[in-house]
């Protein structure tokens, strides 16, 4: 049994201590701040008054459910696209999936508002699709596909797809190849195989993914706001409208809030699914 010196804990703790306090300034504190003015208006007294009128408020219910939505439209999207390709990735040689790696990757290098401009081009009035639909006579007039739900779940799907592949590879990595010979050789074909043997083995991944998709769908500002225009009001463009114009701190703290607790929720749903299935 290995017993660690009075040095070396000291030398963890030192390590650990920067760390440690940036997520405690620059997160943990910032969160209480956020909870506590939710519950505690500038009236003074503690009080869910906060959260009582978001949920009655007719407008702020569609708002809220609208992101939900769509944030699941999303992630089912990344999933359904992700699994296949992440699947083939992770079977690779380690040179040629470096490189489709690093096309995967590739775009979250680049800027977000240059990436949601890039589908006003392609969705506009006058943009590739349009365009090629009125060569094709398919169409007399332009059809709308900018400021509708359809536009917003497109930039968020790119957006977020390869923030779905990766988790997913690096969990399929880990799969031995025996196992997926040996399930062949027993008679299953390759859907089941995919289906018991590698979804299962993946969950891990599938879990990150989901959460990483999810969360960054229903917090995102800059597509949803371009996308979607004033019109189509989702939970981040909300809380602009209402921290920003409307100047109602107390308010806008509250939508937080609720964001905050929506993506931990399905977090914690996909890990009981996780478990249950384990």
């Amino acid at each position: 049994m290995m017993i660690r010196r009075p040095n070396q804990n000291r030398t963890i703790i030192l390590l650990v201590a920067p760390a440690f306090l940036f997520v405690l300034v620059f997160f943990v504190l910032p969160l209480i701040f956020l909870l506590s003015q939710s519950v505690l208006p500038e009236e003074g007294g503690f009080t869910l008054q906060g959260y009582l009128d978001f949920f009655q408020s007719r407008v702020s219910r569609i708002v809220y459910l609208r992101t939900l939505r769509l944030g699941l439209i999303v992630t089912g999207i990344c999933l359904v696209m992700s699994y296949p390709a992440a699947f083939v990735l992770a079977r690779m040689p380690a040179r040629r999936r470096s490189f489709l790696m690093s096309l995967v990757i590739l775009p979250l290098m680049t800027n977000a508002v240059a990436r949601t401009f890039a589908w006003l081009i392609i969705l506009g009035r006058r943009g590739m699709i349009n365009q090629t639909l009125l060569s094709l006579d398919l169409v007399e007039n332009p059809v709308r596909f900018i400021f509708t739900e359809t536009a917003i779940v497109l930039g968020l799907a790119q957006l977020f797809l390869p923030l779905m592949v990766l988790p997913l590879v690096s969990a399929m990595e880990n799969i031995p190849d025996d196992v997926l010979e040996a399930a062949l050789s027993l008679g299953a074909n390759r859907l089941t195989t995919f289906l018991r043997i590698v979804v299962p083995l993946s969950s891990d991944g599938l879990v990150l993914g989901a959460t990483l998709v999810f969360t960054g769908s229903v917090t995102a500002f800059v597509t949803p706001a371009i996308l979607g225009g004033s019109r189509l009001l989702l939970m981040s463009t909300l809380l602009r409208q209402k921290a920003v114009i409307l100047f109602d701190q107390h308010a806008a703290a509250v939508v937080a809030v609720v964001m905050i607790l929506t993506t931990l929720a399905v977090n914690l749903l996909l890990r009981v699914l996780r478990a249950q299935q384990s």
